[in-house]
């Protein structure tokens, strides 16, 4: 049958409807689940009856949407048939005239709590301002503690979408990528879901990078039959070996994904060919009795290591101590016999099911009320702590969100023995605001391992910290660069507000009667131009300068300039759109004034204008893989989609995303080349003479370190775009020495 929702009749398209359903059903039948398949019928036959009609961007109809989901948190997750029923509901509430009073009536309490629940988030983080946003995430994590269950659909839902995310425009595509790399991945991860997490990032990279995510799928497709044949020699003798052992097991070959081959790629600058650790070896055995797991994952490693050299820093024991998602397993990095180093997992079957799963799966509804609280609820009332925070700035939230979710772990012990799992980084002080907010405040330094050492230590894992305070210490706003856990920098920011908040209401007063004598509304927007203004970060900020009188607002901000006829006043809050002479440059910004977000905006640079800004943070060339943000002003703000900022802006600012091409480019730019190889006479002079003269480059600055026969060369040169640096590379590839040469990622105008 042809699934084309165009092309299809509409007893074609009931059939599909039917199958998709049935498919629903079957892969419940199958699961460990009670089977309560009469109401999971009648909540397919509820939704499909109030959704009839209604189509998706796709064209196709919207009833095979809520099955999709339902699916995925069946038969991906391993939900029952609560979540099952609440999927197939999840947009009913949203969408069609039905309430939760109508889905609890028809279906009990508990469903129309999930129901009510995923309505409540609606969208994900998709508002039209940024606390808005904020404040659905507030709402999303919220639930979570309520019932993780809520969370799970969601996870469901999201991962649906970026399956589909075809049929949206590109500025939509954008958007939702970007918010799924920054928060939905990582919050995968952190429950555990492996394989979600991992198909989130690739469908994100997917659509962010296109070009490059082609490019290294194909470079997969083509090592595969060369990767197949160091596999087998390699697994060959750990096999016979397990044999003999009398082991029950299963040996698997897992590839690295496409997105995290490119995060390699690119963070240790190195090409395709020289990603050495391209898969890892999984084994999985079978154990009915869990005490002996950890004995079995033992001798399965000892062996393993009679066979082959072991990598002493890299093996990781996560059964002695699991990870906070519930993960369970025992790495070890080994020499392959192509002499390159190659990870094994060495896990159980329960183990497995709960890493590809998700600990989540087996929470509190499953298996009853439990005396154990798994770290996965510890987790979750931790994050009440960032919920509590009233800041309504939503970038900071979304980052101090981030700090705790992608974080990979540390375990340190307090001096009674308590264990304390912590993210990576961590400090004396993080211990200290983990154990209580006015220790944290008070906290003067810590003894780690009983040597005295001070906030700003950074802990390894087994330390143990003892945490030293003093009633006369106060908070410091310094003390916010080395945090690095959520609770602790959420904790921080709470009390230095406190301490502030008398100078913070001193500065408002000032604020309000000059606002007045200017006869100007206070709005949020005014407020925000005004900070930036005077570079500042955030609004508290800007109080607290005023109020401690580091900032003045005297009357010549109100007087006009004789040479510009306006007031800085003006300058400020009256910023003209067109013609704004962009730092670092002499060309002229023209931005048209309505900017059609639906289309892809096409980047144009002449000699004399450009109708866009280079994003300070990445600052980008053409042939980048970059969008456009609508700053403040209404210009168009390019960043890189590799820059970390752009990530956050997508998250948190989605609405101002807009696609965007390079088109009629005549201007040079900074690009800045990492170059390094082993050092002989003339080399220098070599390299040199070839760009200028051969390939006829610019070259701004050369910067070199050498340390006995090795050299590092950081060369900036003046460029078109990525071409010119790409063509650069290669030949400098092949001056005799040097080993390497990529660019990084950090290209300016020029001055």
């Amino acid at each position: 049958m042809d699934n084309d929702p165009h092309t299809m009749t509409p007893e074609e398209e009931e059939r599909l409807i039917e199958s998709e359903f049935q498919d629903v059903l079957n892969g419940y039948l199958k699961s460990n689940h009670r089977k309560k398949v009469e109401i999971i019928e009648r909540a397919f036959r509820f939704a499909k009856k109030a959704h009839s009609g209604i189509r998706r961007r796709s064209g196709e109809p919207y009833i095979l949407h809520p099955i999709a989901v339902a699916k995925i948190a069946s038969q991906e997750i391993g939900l029952g048939s609560t979540s099952i029923c609440a999927a197939l509901l999840h947009d009913v509430v949203e969408d069609t005239e039905y309430t939760v009073e109508d889905i609890e009536s028809q279906f009990g309490k508990k469903i129309a709590q999930l129901v009510a629940g995923l309505t409540k988030i609606s969208g994900g983080i998709f508002g039209d301002q940024a606390s808005a946003q904020a404040e659905n995430f507030r709402k999303l994590l919220l639930t979570m503690s309520e019932d993780i269950r809520v969370v799970l659909i969601k996870m469901a839902d999201r991962l649906h979408n970026m399956r589909t995310l075809g049929s949206m425009a590109p500025n939509k595509q954008y958007k939702i990528a970007g918010e799924t790399l920054y928060i939905y991945a990582p919050l995968a991860h952190r429950l555990g879901l492996f394989e979600i997490k991992t198909e989130l990032e690739d469908l994100s990279f997917k659509y962010e990078h296109p070009q490059s995510y082609e490019r290294i799928a194909a470079l997969i497709k083509a090592s595969e039959a060369k990767r197949s044949a160091v596999y087998n020699d390699f697994s060959a003798p750990i096999k016979e070996r397990l044999d003999t052992m009398g082991l029950k097991y299963e040996a698997q070959s897992r590839l690295k994904s496409v997105y995290s081959i490119w995060r390699k790629m690119e963070t240790k600058h190195v090409p395709f060919e020289e990603v050495y650790d391209l898969y890892a070896m999984r084994i999985i055995f079978d154990c009915e009795d869990q005490s002996k797991e950890k004995e079995i994952c033992w001798s399965i490693y000892s062996a393993i290591t009679d066979l082959y050299r072991l990598h002493p820093d890299r093996t990781r024991d996560w059964i002695s101590a699991p990870k906070a998602n519930g993960y369970q397993a025992l790495h070890l990095t080994v020499m392959g016999p192509d002499g390159n180093w190659i990870e094994v997992q060495i896990r159980s079957r329960r183990m497995d099911e709960i890493a590809e799963k998700g600990f989540a799966a087996h929470w509190k509804y499953k298996i009853g009320e439990s005396d154990e609280e798994s770290e996965l609820n510890v987790w979750l009332r931790t994050i009440k702590d960032i919920l509590d925070d009233p800041n309504p700035n939503a970038i900071d939230f979304l980052d101090t969100l981030k700090l705790n979710l992608f974080a990979s772990e540390i375990v340190v012990f307090t001096p009674k023995g308590e264990l304390i799992t912590l993210p990576n980084q961590s400090t004396v002080l993080d211990v200290a605001f983990e154990l209580h907010s006015q220790i944290g405040t008070k906290c003067i330094a810590g003894k780690v391992n009983h040597k005295l050492v001070p906030l700003s230590h950074r802990l390894q894992s087994g330390d143990q910290v003892e945490v030293l305070t003093s009633q006369s210490q106060k908070p410091k706003e310094e003390w916010m660069s080395f945090l690095a856990t959520a609770k602790a920098r959420t904790r921080l920011r709470a009390a230095l507000r406190k301490e502030q908040q008398p100078v913070i209401e001193k500065g408002r007063g000032i604020l309000d009667s000059f606002f007045r004598d200017a006869e100007v509304e206070a709005t949020n927007e005014m407020i925000t131009k005004m900070a930036a203004f005077y570079h500042v970060p955030n609004r508290d900020t800007l109080l607290y300068r005023l109020g401690s009188g580091e900032l003045t607002l005297d009357g010549y901000i109100l007087k006009e300039s004789p040479k510009t006829e306006k007031s800085l006043l003006s300058k400020i809050f009256r910023i003209g759109r067109n013609s704004r002479k962009s730092s670092g440059t002499d060309l002229t910004v023209n931005t048209p004034d309505k900017i059609n977000k639906k289309e892809t905006y096409t980047l144009r640079c002449t000699d004399k204008d450009r109708n866009f800004v280079f994003a300070d943070c990445c600052r980008p060339i053409p042939g980048d893989d970059v969008m456009g943000f609508i700053n403040d002003i209404g210009q168009v703000e390019v960043h890189a989609l590799t820059c970390p900022r752009a990530q956050v802006l997508k998250a948190a600012h989605g609405t101002r995303i807009i696609s965007t091409r390079w088109e009629e480019v005549r201007q040079k730019f900074l690009a800045e080349i990492h170059i390094e190889g082993v050092d002989r006479h003339g080399i220098l002079q070599e390299l040199t003479q070839m760009i200028s003269n051969h390939l006829n480059i610019d070259i701004r600055s050369l910067h070199i370190d050498t340390d006995k026969e090795v050299f590092g060369c950081r060369l900036t040169v003046m460029v078109n775009d990525t071409e010119v640096v790409n063509g650069l590379c290669a030949k400098v590839k092949k001056i005799k020495g040097i080993t390497g040469a990529s660019r990084v990622q950090n290209a300016s105008l020029p001055d």
